[in-house]
Formats: structure tokens, C-alpha cells, sequence
């Protein structure tokens, strides 16, 4: 239907004159972004540093095409477009952003200084915050199957990876962090992964045969549910600290637990903590997707002639596996997170380049840690919350 087939017989406005209300938030949002300034100009990487506007840090070419851009995403996300509409411009303008930051970068540095620092402003992140949650927004009205939504997910990665790899983004700070602390950038994400996907997987291994224990049991749910909520009250540093002694006392007194890695700081302890953090989400997931299970399909199995066995297996835990995967899902974000806290302890992540920033007051440093760590707690929640939807279809249709 085109814009003038919206127009009815009596003259009232196309339906996409009218305004959206998230829309209108989206574009006070954006409004401020482009008000504040647009990038921070530091003589070297730990002065403070002089504010640039959205015309002070472009080219006047430049400058004028992000103005541009910036209008065009505010009226469409102001207006009743199609979301379709709000989902292209809103990656369009997220696009344009990200390579005018590094234009930007390259426009600030005086050439041949090496010290001179440019960072993203705070409206920067604020534009990309709004267009960000357009996005967003257009893709839950759209409804996407999980496999496009991790297609979207992957052509978003595929775009970050080009423009790194271009050079576009070389003359940010944070850029400059990387290149002098690539060998450690990379050793610490390994150690992210493995502390973060490792302790899921642990936990998994041990809190869904606990959870059907507490299913099958019932007197044992409340005491074990219970003790799983008072391990997660604890504050995450608190947590860490109180492994180190226990820990520690393994090392020196049990023959081999030093050899294999135990030791009062390090990855031990904050494996354990991120390990006892995990349990409760799973633990008590498993037993409410088991307990979620249709009576009647339990009924038909056991007129079958199902054993008690062969109804868990082949019935109530593939039913119930859609709460249990959610419950997982729960976890790997909030270990991805928390693992940063590790760094604390020496059990390294990108936590260590956070709180290396805040020990020298550099916050591109900072930004180094924090931003991989966002971007694959993000990519983690898409493709898990995929396979949730993927798994309670398959559940549906069996």
C-alpha cells in the first residue's frame, strides 16, 4: 500500500504522520546526543581533555552528512513508519556513526603525534544508545525467526570486524590501547571465555541432575533451593574473598592441587565463585520446567507403559528443556559480566584492562575491557534466546 493509499476518503492524515510513542523518546534521546559533544580531544591518554561538537569534531562535508543522517533517523523514529523502515535506518544511521567516529579520530590527531588521544563522547554513545534501541524495538514488531535474528547478529559482527580491520577506528584511543597490549588482549579473552563458558558448563553438569533430584524429591527442594539463595545474596567481591583462604590451605596441604591450578588467587577461586553463582538459576529453572510439564502428557506416557526413566528422558525433560535453556541463557550473561570481577583476584579477563583504567584514570583502557565484554554478553543472550524460541517450538509441535 503506498503513503497516499493511506490517506481515507475524508481526508484524515496518513497513519504515518502520527506520532510513535517510543518514538518520541527515541528522538528526545537522540536530540540530547546530538547536543552533547560528539568526541574528547586529550593531549596525551590521561589529561582531561577538550569537548568536540558534532561540527568541531567532522570535516564541514562531513559534518553536514551527519547532520543529515542524524534528521533523517529522528523523523523516522519520531513518525508511525513501517518497522521494517525503523530497522533499516536505524542500522543505517548506527552505521554511519561508527564510521564517522573514526573519521573523526583521524580529523582531531595532529599529524605525526603519536600522544594525542581521541575518544567517543558522551554523544556519541547517546546517539548510539537511541538508534541502538530503535533498532531494537523494530526488530521485537518484526518478529524475526531465530535463524534470521542470528544471521542479523552475524552480519553486525561481519560489519565491526571490516571497519577494525579497514583501519577505520586506528586513530581512537582505545584503538591505541589495543595495539600496545594486543598479545595480553587476546591472552585475557581466552581467560574470559574459559572462566565464563567454563563455569556455566560445570554448573550445568551439576545443577540440572540437582534440580531433577529436587523434582523427584520434594522434601530435599526447599532446603537445597534455600541454601542456593543465601550463596547468591553474597556479594560477588565477598565471594571471591572468602575462596582465597579455603583455597589456599588446598594448595599448601593437599599433594597435587597446586600442579593442577588450585591455588588461594587466580583462576581457581574465581572459577568456584562463578561456578556457586551459577547454580541457583539452573537448579531452580530445572525444576519448575519439569514442573511445568502437562499432567496429561505424563498420564499418556505412563499409559504407555513408560518406566519412571523413560518418561524423565524422553518426555518431561525435552518439554521442559525450553525453561531449563533459559535458565542457562540467565547464567552466561551474568557470568560474562561478573568474570570481569575476577581480575581482582588475579584470575585475569578483561576485567584486568578495567581496572588497569581505573588505577591510571584512563578510561579508553577501561573501554577496552568493557566493550568486548558487553558485546559478548549481547551476542550471547541473542543466540541463546534463539535457541529458547527454537526449543519451545520443537516442544510445541512434539
Amino acid at each position: 500500500m503506498s503513503i497516499a493509499d493511506t490517506t481515507t476518503a475524508t481526508g484524515a492524515r496518513p497513519t504515518w504522520l502520527a506520532l510513535d510513542k517510543l518514538g518520541v523518546l527515541i528522538a528526545l534521546i537522540a536530540a540530547a546526543g546530538a547536543a552533547l559533544p560528539f568526541a574528547l580531544f586529550r593531549a596525551n591518554r590521561i589529561v582531561l581533555g577538550q569537548t568536540q561538537s558534532l561540527a568541531e569534531a567532522l570535516p564541514g562535508q562531513l559534518g553536514l552528512l551527519l547532520a543529515a543522517v542524524l534528521l533523517t533517523g529522528f523523523v523516522v523514529a519520531l513518525l508511525r513508519f513501517s518497522a521494517l523502515a525503523k530497522l533499516l535506518v536505524g542500522f543505517f544511521v548506527l552505521a554511519v556513526l561508527f564510521v564517522l567516529m573514526g573519521q573523526s579520530a583521524a580529523y582531531l590527531t595532529p599529524a605525526g603525534n603519536s600522544f594525542a588521544r581521541v575518544s567517543p563522547g558522551a554523544g556519541f554513545w547517546l546517539l548510539v544508545f537511541a538508534f541502538a534501541l530503535l533498532v531494537t524495538d523494530a526488530l521485537t514488531r518484526l518478529r524475526f525467526s531465530p535463524f534470521i535474528r542470528i544471521a542479523l547478529l552475524l552480519v553486525v559482527a561481519a560489519a565491526m570486524a571490516l571497519l577494525l580491520w579497514s583501519g577505520g577506528w586506528d586513530q581512537l584511543s582505545m584503538l591505541k590501547e589495543y595495539a600496545n597490549r594486543a598479545p595480553a588482549f587476546w591472552a585475557e579473552a581466552r581467560t574470559h571465555l574459559v572462566l565464563a563458558f567454563g563455569s556455566v558448563a560445570i554448573a550445568t553438569l551439576v545443577g540440572l541432575p540437582l534440580g531433577i533430584l529436587c523434582y523427584k524429591v520434594k522434601p530435599l527442594r526447599a532446603g537445597v533451593l534455600n541454601v542456593l539463595n543465601i550463596v547468591q545474596t553474597i556479594p560477588s567481591i565477598a565471594l571471591f574473598g572468602l575462596l582465597i583462604a579455603p583455597l589456599a590451605w588446598i594448595a599448601a596441604n593437599v599433594p597435587g592441587a597446586s600442579a593442577i591450578g588450585i591455588s588461594g588467587i587466580g583462576t581457581a577461586p574465581a572459577l568456584v565463585a562463578l561456578f556457586a553463582y551459577s547454580l541457583l538459576p539452573i537448579v531452580s529453572n530445572t525444576v519448575v520446567g519439569l514442573d511445568n510439564v502437562s499432567p496429561a502428557a505424563i498420564d499418556a506416557a505412563k499409559g504407555m507403559g513408560m518406566t519412571g526413566r523413560q518418561r524423565l528422558v524422553d518426555i518431561e525433560l525435552p518439554l521442559g528443556f525450553p525453561v531449563i535453556l533459559t535458565g542457562i541463557r540467565i547464567v552466561l550473561v551474568q557470568n560474562i559480566g561478573l568474570t570481569t570481577i575476577a581480575a581482582l583476584i588475579g584470575g585475569g579477563g578483561f576485567g584486568v584492562f578495567v581496572f588497569q583504567g581505573i588505577g591510571q584514570t584512563a578510561m579508553d583502557l577501561v573501554l577496552l575491557g568493557a566493550v568486548p565484554t558487553v558485546a559478548l554478553a549481547f551476542a550471547a543472550a541473542v543466540v541463546l534466546d534463539a535457541l529458547v524460541e527454537l526449543t519451545s517450538r520443537g516442544g510445541q509441535q512434539a
